[in-house]
């Protein structure tokens, strides 16, 4: 079998081994750490995806040793098949492990006693001999049976997949998900795969096809390829694709004339599978049916929202707004006045502008009058952090979109919609720009009769992460009542972060404070990535808590356009960590290591823990033992179980993108060419609005050029502006 033992130095090895302990696995995505006893008696760890293990199993390991710093030799698995045990002791062992229903350790040592050497044979040929064996019955036989069948039947399909070029952790992913019938539905549909099993992708689905020898004009083929296109276009942040757009992409990824697509394009769209949508005086428009339906429900409840009259309410503009002046002991100029006069008279109204243009005031201004007049209010924002801030500037209480509208994470539902609406009078959303066509549709559909709507954003910052750019074409439709505030009202502050902020948003280039200046923005050139990369992680870990008096994990946040390369997040957040948390207890999973300390991001809504996509906390406490971590977001300890570090990422330093709709006291930027083809205006303000007390931007003046000149956005594919026009 070309087996060897390990041995020190070795690269590439196969060895057949014992599985001693299993020390950690993660179900979602298949990673796994045994520990491992060769025939030899050597002992060793065993990591990569290796699910479905158990403590006793044979197997014939496939990998690359490597020599960790920390845990010595280490073979890293790049498959691995299942071996049946050959001695006593291992038949005994490999039973008693628990995955078979009906055997413990004591069957398991009477089965080996009773049939010996053959017992696994009687066992998969002969089951009804198991009565042979005093005090078994038929009920026990029957259990051991059906049980030992799904096990076997799961090694099947393990090895089936996996030589058909499918990693151990999708093939048990693909297991869960259709169990015993996983063979079946790969030989004849192996494209449903890539629809419906989580990490499988048509190119994962599409090799296996062609392993089984799906022929390449297949028309589950064709159909499967024009459906990843699509999701490729949404994932880009386009809600549909024009029809020709669409299908020469497909024929790009399957190497085909995207003519001979369209007749997969028409069955897709007679199923229902696709929404083809015809479009005056240009090509036809394709979306994912839940894109259509999402860009349907907006247009629809915008549309009901703008029908006059407004909601009634017993109001005196003018009074109100001196009301609110007077309490406020503020003085509004006059745009903001007639601001305030439109957002109290409107059901729907758009308010939009830079920092220091007074969004905050006019929220204030709405919400205190509305309150007044026993409104019910609620306010929202699209993530934590922003809800959290929303909170602390108008003085109540706040929530994400997603709490405010009752998701369900156990049928991924929202329990408001049009059969349940809002208990509510006025609802403001802050950060809206954030809003995804789904999320805005999903709020939409729970606004009820009668009740006022407020969205507030800067439409200059980045649009949304997912597909659609609902503020943008609500200001571009041209019949949303919009409120555009543009005069900078923090002039006494004398902040050069909004000064540059608005400069960057013209064209300009920033202003940067001297070195010697205690101001709140400064540019640090590094034309070299090496340094770029040395100063920033000085400048978070060393200077500016040391001139500025800022900790440097709490108050300081460092942003990246990328995640990849000498100046990107994966190694800055490395780098940080080794600076300004090098010690401590910890907890290594796979390539991940989790600090006593560290700060650390959610990447994922957990309803269950409440804990969100965007939420920064501090590792408080680590369990090497139980493999969980308590983290403490704001004043609140959470505990984190192993199926749940895989939303847990370092936070030291993350994308531009994932800090939307948050702000740090303070925000180092490294800003390089090495990150060209990131460097845009709109990327650049986001950055820079980020930051409350300071801002530093670490890099190549060039980089710095190129993202200020660069205003072109890369036009978001939707037909929500030109439908709200039309109406």
């Amino acid at each position: 079998m070309g087996e060897k033992q390990p041995a020190q130095g070795e690269e590439q090895g196969s060895v057949r081994v014992t599985v001693a302990h299993t020390v950690f696995t993660n179900e979602e995505n298949g990673w796994a750490v045994l520990r491992c006893c060769a025939d030899d008696g050597r002992r060793f760890a065993a990591v990569g995806p290796l699910l479905g293990i158990h403590d006793g199993d044979e197997l014939l390991l496939d990998g690359r040793w490597v020599q960790h710093p920390r845990f010595g030799e280490q073979l890293e698995v790049a498959s691995f098949v299942h071996v049946d045990p050959t001695t006593l002791g291992g038949i005994r062992r490999y039973l008693a492990s628990g995955r078979v229903r009906g055997i413990g350790p004591k069957l398991a040592a009477r089965l080996v006693e009773a049939f010996g050497i053959e017992t696994l044979a009687v066992i998969d040929n002969r089951p009804e001999r198991l009565l042979e064996v005093p005090g078994i019955g038929r009920k026990t036989v029957e259990r051991v049976r059906t049980s030992w069948a799904e096990h076997r039947g799961m090694q099947r399909i393990m090895v089936f997949l996996v030589g058909h070029g499918v990693s151990p952790a999708i093939a048990a992913r693909v297991h869960r998900r259709y169990g015993a019938s996983a063979m079946e539905v790969v030989r004849s549909s192996p494209y449903r795969l890539a629809q419906e099993v989580f990490g499988v992708g048509f190119l994962t689905a599409d090799r296996m096809a062609r392993s089984l020898g799906l022929p390449e004009d297949a028309p589950d083929r064709l159909e499967a390829g024009i459906l990843h296109a699509l999701g490729v276009a949404g994932d880009e942040g386009h809600v549909l694709q024009p029809r020709d757009r669409l299908l020469e992409a497909a024929g790009a990824l399957l190497d085909l004339d995207p003519a001979g697509l369209d007749s997969a394009l028409d069955r897709l769209a007679a199923r229902g599978a696709a929404v083809v949508r015809d479009r005056a005086g240009r090509e036809p428009a394709v979306y994912l049916p839940r894109l259509a339906r999402a860009e349907d429900t907006v247009a629809e409840r915008v549309a009901t929202l703008l029908r006059p009259p407004p909601p009634p309410v017993t109001l005196d503009v003018g009074r109100a707004v001196a009301w609110y002046e007077a309490g406020a002991g503020i003085r509004l100029a006059d745009r903001q006045r007639e601001a305030l006069a439109t957002a109290l008279t409107s059901a729907l109204v758009v308010v939009t502008g830079g920092p220091g243009t007074g969004k905050t005031t006019l929220v204030r201004g709405v919400t205190r009058i509305l309150g007044a007049k026993e409104q019910r209010i609620e306010l929202a924002a699209p993530t934590g952090r922003a809800a959290k801030r929303l909170a602390e500037t108008t003085g109540q209480p706040a929530r994400t979109v997603h709490r405010l509208l009752e998701f369900s994470p156990v049928d991924g539902l929202f329990a408001r919609g049009s059969d349940n609406p809002l208990d509510a009078d006025l609802v403001v959303v802050d950060e809206a720009s954030m809003l995804d066509v789904e999320l805005a549709a999903a709020l939409l559909a729970a606004v009820p009769a009668g009740c006022r709507l407020v969205l507030v954003g800067d439409s200059d910052q980045l649009p949304s992460v997912g597909p659609g750019n609902v503020l943008g074409d609500l200001i571009a439709s041209g019949v949303v009542p919009v409120v555009r505030l543009d005069r900078v009202f923090r002039q006494a502050d004398r902040s050069l972060i909004v000064d540059n902020a608005h400069r960057v948003n013209r064209g300009e280039m920033p202003v940067s404070a001297d070195g010697d200046e205690l101001r709140d923005f400064y540019f640090v050139e590094r034309d070299e990535a090496e340094r770029a990369a040395d100063t920033a992680v000085e400048m978070v870990a060393s200077r500016i808590p040391r001139r500025f008096g800022l900790d440097p994990v709490d108050d300081v946040q460092l942003l990246s356009p990328m995640h990849r390369g000498e100046l990107g997040v994966a190694a800055l957040n490395d780098r940080v960590q080794a600076r300004v948390n090098p010690d401590g207890p910890e907890l290594v999973i796979g390539a991940r290591l989790y600090r006593l300390g560290d700060k650390v991001m959610q990447t994922r809504n957990n309803y269950e823990l409440e804990v969100f996509n965007g939420d920064i906390g501090r590792i408080a406490s680590v369990d090497t033992e139980q493999q969980t971590l308590v983290v403490r977001f704001d004043d609140r300890l959470v505990e984190i179980g192993r199926d749940g570090l895989d939303d847990l990422v370092p936070a030291y330093a993350c994308t531009i993108h994932k800090a939307q709709g948050s702000e740090y006291p303070a925000v180092v930027v490294a800003l390089h060419h090495q990150h060209h083809v990131m460097l845009q205006r709109n990327l650049l303000y986001t950055a820079i609005t980020r930051g409350r007390r300071l801002v530093v931007l670490v890099g190549s003046r060039r980089a710095l050029r190129r993202a200020v000149a660069n205003a072109a956005v890369r036009q978001r594919q939707t037909m929500l502006a030109e439908r709200l026009a039309s109406r």
